[in-house]
């Protein structure tokens, strides 16, 4: 989609764009009660997990009680200010993104740290947003069997135009170019996967970024800070209450720098 063209386009033409037609609501809704459900299948969960240890990305794996406090952290810290300061600098609403967001697909919004996504949420959620490092979600689609190559299918469609979501993605994502450097970074990234991720802008030239994206940029860096988080209830919940910045001393990749 041509860039000028989605800054341009009022509000309410980007809102009904991602909105899309009455008759995908209904699925909206039902992948919405899906990923919900999912918090409630703890074996779903476990599966994932022992994959992800299997594919060498989780040495020490995080209790339940650390999963949430750390995706509370995440999405605090990092995938929310990160955010705002991309938006900021690109002069688009950071609320009206997330509209835009929710209005394509809820469902995407209800798993900060993707374990219980579907593969297909993943990609969705992929090609919706610029992300500031997609290897994250790429490491959660190997665990997935045929994840990579259908994420690979699925932007190549989308370049075509011919992917389902063509029209409501065009209204959310905002560098036109994204598409085409996600898919080959995808190709690359499944030749080897310790090729250098293409980072978004904003991280790529604050340090302040490059710290918390050394963490949460893949799932081995999240996932040991996660397994550093408190493991009792009261500590979880003093964590939470009294820190209110990031703590780069429980983070092993952020120490590393």
């Amino acid at each position: 989609m041509n860039a000028t063209a989605r800054t341009t386009e009022t509000p309410w033409t980007l809102i009904s764009r991602a909105a899309g037609s009455p008759r995908g609501w209904a699925a909206k809704v039902r992948d919405l009660a899906r990923a919900l459900s999912a918090y409630a299948d703890r074996f779903a969960l476990d599966d994932r997990l022992e994959r992800l240890v299997a594919l060498g990305y989780i040495e020490k794996v995080p209790t339940r009680l650390q999963l949430a406090v750390g995706s509370v952290d995440m999405l605090r810290f990092w995938i929310s200010p990160a955010a705002e300061d991309y938006y900021r600098s690109q002069g688009i609403g950071y609320g009206l993104h997330q509209v835009l967001r929710v209005l394509d697909d809820p469902s995407s919004m209800v798993d900060p740290t993707g374990f219980l996504s579907t593969a297909d949420n993943i990609i969705g959620h992929l090609m919706q947003v610029v992300h500031a490092n997609p290897c994250y979600d790429l490491q959660l689609l190997e665990s997935h069997e045929g994840g990579l190559e259908e994420l690979e299918r699925q932007v190549e469609s989308m370049l075509a135009g011919t992917h389902p979501r063509a029209v409501s993605i065009g209204a959310i994502v905002e560098e036109p170019d994204y598409h085409a450097r996600l898919l080959e970074y995808v190709r690359a990234y499944r030749a080897n996967p310790d090729v250098n991720a293409p980072l978004r802008d904003n991280i790529a030239t604050d340090p302040r970024w490059q710290r918390l994206e050394r963490t949460f940029g893949t799932v081995s860096g999240a996932m040991g800070y996660f397994a550093n988080l408190p493991s009792t209830p009261l500590a979880a919940a003093q964590h939470l209450l009294t820190v209110k910045e990031f703590p780069h001393h429980l983070s092993p990749a952020s120490r590393a720098m």
